[in-house]
């Protein structure tokens, strides 16, 4: 018979809290890479301690990562609900990017620079059938360019994610404005016809990877 895990010791339980704390603080300060020795710092715990709780860098992302992607629901619940579709789109997008700068964990995330457990990516896949509701019923009030699918939507996040990573500490309303450029290519009816099509998801997933790589 399986045997429940005991609880945590007081100190041990307050440890923990400590270390999950100050990891979101410093994930969103300084991206998923930060060193794990600057979070038993700032937790004031022994980097022993840490890994006792944590023990290896995945399982803080399993910890923090699928209750900072909720946040995509409440921004696609806000987008669907809206009355005018365009609006609801430009919103989303606007609440995802707001997302990823105000967070350079959820930004490398998003953009997937590090292999996530099966329950972040469920978090994320749940995001991106969410983004292709607002996608199709943009696109069937005529106010979305009708080629525009859920590949490019992954592109322009990914594309965004750089922007953001690379200008938040100099010029942090930078992603901003290049999202109107974007925007202004999106809206249906003064575009001109595409003449290649969307990258196939496992494409896009590989040219995702290769980059992670090479940060």
């Amino acid at each position: 018979m399986a045997t429940e895990a005991k609880p945590l010791r007081a100190d041990a339980a307050r440890n923990r809290d400590k270390l999950l704390v100050t990891a979101a603080q410093v994930f969103a300060e300084r991206g998923l890479d930060a060193p794990l020795e600057e979070i038993a710092r700032r937790a004031r715990v022994s980097i022993g301690t840490l890994y006792n709780h944590f023990p290896t860098r995945e399982a803080f992302f399993d910890a923090i990562l699928p209750e900072r992607l909720a946040a995509l629901d409440r921004i696609a619940a806000t987008a669907l609900a809206a009355e005018d579709s365009w609006a609801g789109f430009v919103g989303f997008l606007e609440g995802l990017f707001t997302l990823q700068a105000a967070d350079r964990g959820m930004n490398d995330a998003l953009a997937q620079r590090f292999p996530m457990s099966s329950e972040v990516k469920e978090a994320c896949r749940r995001g991106f059938e969410h983004a292709e509701r607002i996608i199709e019923r943009a696109k069937d009030d005529g106010r979305l360019r009708a080629d525009f699918e859920s590949q490019d939507l992954v592109t322009l996040i990914w594309a965004m994610s750089q922007v953001i990573r690379e200008s938040i500490d100099v010029a942090p309303l930078t992603w901003k404005r290049h999202l109107m450029f974007f925007l202004d290519g999106l809206r249906a009816g003064a575009v001109d016809p595409l003449t290649a099509p969307a990258r196939p998801q496992e494409q896009l997933a590989e040219a995702m990877r290769h980059s992670a790589d090479q940060a």
